[in-house]
């Protein structure tokens, strides 16, 4: 294993090679772990954000290492339905399931002696990480429907945006394969930790798009640099060049003022104000998706009932005139500002059932002793469970049973609504 540190000239040539644009010292370290890990065997796991690049670190390793005449299989692991992950990966007999009408080989018997690169690991189920863990443990497989072992000679490369620690605490990633894979772990640093790569690869996209469209390559001007090194890029590359491509192809000013950028940039924090109302910021970081979810259920069910109790009361009283905003002006205010719960907050599945835990830390204003007479009053019963079953078999029969194009118009993975089905007993 090879223990100086790269030269200057190395690091260039691995980032021409690889398609690496940036100098940041998070990222040099990045380069610097995977060139040296590279010419081992050694499991190696690649953390970080979404959108970072941690695939072209998977491929560094492979093309720097003795297998690089092998096969390389990139394999996205939560894009893989749940019931036909193990016949992907490990292949299955004639017969082992309806559908399997001739035998199959699955990647890890393919890619003997090459590299596989297991994107979003933590997506992967429970018994599919018991099959992996014996693969790299002893280099053995089952089949799907077979009962002979076969050996095989793949070296593993993982990858995930999640913890994995929180998902071994939560039951969701075994914790010996956890170790087994973090043997060696590379950090790919977020976008905004990486100073003036920003700028670096806003020109390099730059370059690119005044290719592909024909046209004078797009510039900053100081002040709009100066806010574009601020913005946060919770999308990390991908979204830094979908901003390019957007205004390369749509700014007939090819310099880009600072009021020009703000127009393509989302506001920062703003899409959200109603979800930390009555807590601190630092608690409500802590908040998981499925929490923040139902904050907003909880406050928009909470503020209908009252709005409901007040109209009954006007038309009881005959009490119509502005005193009544007067008098309830938390309630107006609150109803005002309910936001539409942006993408990224959205929960990517209710595989368990939301509950409310009335001993939340984090939850100190919110009146969850009382939840069950708020949210199943008479006539208002708001069963989370019965609608998202009323949608799916909608979805379904919509479809003509077809569940691919049914996940589409539901927003869900394919192997999130198989799962759904199973559960909820869907014909």
């Amino acid at each position: 294993m090879k223990n100086s540190l790269l030269s200057s000239n190395e690091y260039l040539s691995i980032k021409q090679r690889f398609g690496i644009i940036g100098n940041s010292p998070k990222l040099n370290h990045a380069i610097q772990v995977a060139a040296q890990v590279a010419p081992t065997d050694m499991t190696v796991l690649i953390t970080g954000e979404s959108g970072s690049g941690k695939e072209s670190f998977s491929k560094i390793i492979h093309q720097l290492s003795s297998r690089k005449h092998g096969k390389f299989i990139a394999i996205n692991c939560g894009a893989i339905p749940e019931g036909t992950i193990d016949s992907e990966l490990f292949g299955h007999e004639k017969g082992s399931f309806t559908g399997a009408y001739e035998a199959r080989k699955g990647y890890f018997e393919v890619t003997n002696g090459g590299t596989i690169f297991l994107d979003e690991i933590g997506e992967m189920p429970v018994q599919t990480q018991a099959r992996l863990l014996r693969v790299l443990e002893n280099g053995e497989f089952i089949k799907v429907g077979s009962s002979k072992v076969q050996k095989t000679d793949v070296r593993v490369v993982a990858a995930t945006n999640v913890n994995l620690i929180d998902a071994v605490e939560k039951g969701k990633f075994r914790e010996d394969l956890y170790y087994r894979l973090s043997t060696v772990p590379i950090f790919v640093p977020p976008l905004r930790e990486r100073g003036t790569d920003i700028d670096l690869l806003f020109r390099k996209f730059a370059s690119d798009f005044s290719e592909k469209y024909r046209v004078e390559s797009i510039k900053l001007t100081d002040d709009a640099k100066s806010i574009l090194l601020r913005f946060r890029f919770p999308g990390n590359i991908r979204q830094l060049k979908n901003l390019v491509e957007q205004m390369s192809a749509l700014e007939m000013d090819r310099t880009i003022s600072a009021d020009t950028l703000m127009k393509y940039l989302p506001q920062q924090g703003s899409s959200l104000p109603a979800i930390y109302r009555g807590g601190s910021s630092e608690n409500s970081e802590n908040l998981s998706e499925r929490d923040l979810l139902y904050k907003v259920l909880f406050d928009m069910k909470k503020d209908m009932n009252d709005l409901k109790k007040l109209v009954h009361d006007m038309l009881e009283n005959g009490n119509v005139d502005s005193s009544v905003i007067e008098d309830n002006p938390n309630l107006f205010r609150n109803l005002e500002n309910t936001p539409t719960l942006p993408q990224e907050a959205r929960p990517k599945d209710f595989s368990e059932p939301i509950y409310l835990d009335s001993d939340s830390s984090n939850d100190e204003d919110y009146d969850y002793e009382n939840v069950h007479d708020i949210t199943h009053e008479e006539d208002e019963s708001l069963s989370i469970e019965e609608k998202e079953k009323e949608l799916i078999i909608k979805a379904l029969r919509k479809n003509n049973n077809k569940r691919k194009y049914a996940a589409q118009d539901l927003g869900i993975s394919e192997r999130t609504l198989y799962r759904k089905i199973k559960q909820y007993e869907i014909d």
